[in-house]
């Protein structure tokens, strides 16, 4: 592993730890079903393309926890193949430690969105029987739209997917739109696919002086919404779920948990699972 002296680890509030929850029960729920099918049988992957040092630190607790990685290679029954990228030298160097005992875990050093169309996904068609569970945990708005619609394409690929409400509140959607920095709204269209949640955030309104646009109410509910149909009718995946908002401490949206799939039992379980979390209290 990476000398922890030089390894910043992330900090994670109660929200991160309650979707590494999720996916966990959901990655032994997959693992399971796809282990078990034998005709015709299947080779079936774990995804993770931002994927850290593979450990964070508890904020409630100041402990250290395992990240998606260290519960993804935990999951019994195995995956096949397991897949960690970070962009980071240090997480990087500390992912190559913690699986070091795990054969067919692949630990690539890169930009996500390159090493996912370039070499991760390919390896996952349809047509060749594979399968892969991925997790797409970004740092803010650093991914691109076309990693999504790639995985919803291949039709091979269940999608979890961390929607940056945060960074697109705090950096994008501004009241005075026209001061936004050009290149968070690179950033912003990037993933988005094109510039049309524009429309999503903001509506015309006549003044005395013309037309001027003015964002929308409950915007973090619609914005959402609309990216749902976009994983839908441009991405191709048949069935997403209403996502999950994560809270922080004070009530507000961190993000959104989506996931997206091509089969009707895996919605069934994650809409299972949105529900049991719902309920227990979580948001």
């Amino acid at each position: 592993m990476a000398d922890t002296h030089r390894l910043k680890l992330d900090v994670v509030g109660h929200w991160t730890e309650i979707k590494h929850e999720i996916i966990r029960e959901y990655a032994t729920a997959y693992s399971k079903i796809l282990t078990a099918q034998t005709k015709p049988k299947l080779h079936h992957v774990y995804i993770d393309a931002f994927a850290g040092a593979g450990i964070h630190l508890s904020k409630s607790t100041g402990e250290v926890i395992d990240g998606s990685p260290l519960i993804a290679t935990a999951t019994q029954p195995p995956f096949r193949e397991y897949h960690f990228i970070d962009l980071n030298e240090q997480r990087v160097e500390n992912l190559r430690g913690l699986s070091a005992e795990h054969p067919t875990a692949w630990v690539h050093h890169g930009d996500c969105n390159k090493v996912m169309l370039e070499t991760v996904l390919p390896q996952v068609r349809y047509d060749q029987y594979r399968r892969g569970l991925c997790l797409l945990d970004p740092y803010g708005l650093a991914l691109d739209w076309e990693v999504i619609r790639k995985a919803g394409e291949m039709k091979s690929i269940d999608l979890f997917l961390n929607f940056p409400t945060a960074d697109m509140n705090r950096n994008v959607f501004w009241n005075n739109h026209a001061g936004v920095d050009a290149r968070d709204i690179a950033r912003m269209n990037a993933f988005w696919g094109d510039d049309s949640w524009r429309k999503v955030v903001y509506k015309p309104v006549e003044n005395l002086f013309g037309v001027d646009d003015e964002k929308i109410t409950n915007m973090n509910e619609t914005v959402a919404a609309a990216f749902l149909e976009r994983l839908k009718s441009i991405a191709g995946f048949a069935w997403v779920p209403k996502p999950m908002p994560m809270r922080n401490n004070n009530g507000a949206i961190v993000y959104y948990l989506f996931f997206a799939s091509q089969k009707e039992p895996a919605n069934k379980i994650i809409t299972h699972l949105f529900d049991k979390y719902r309920n227990l209290g979580a948001v």
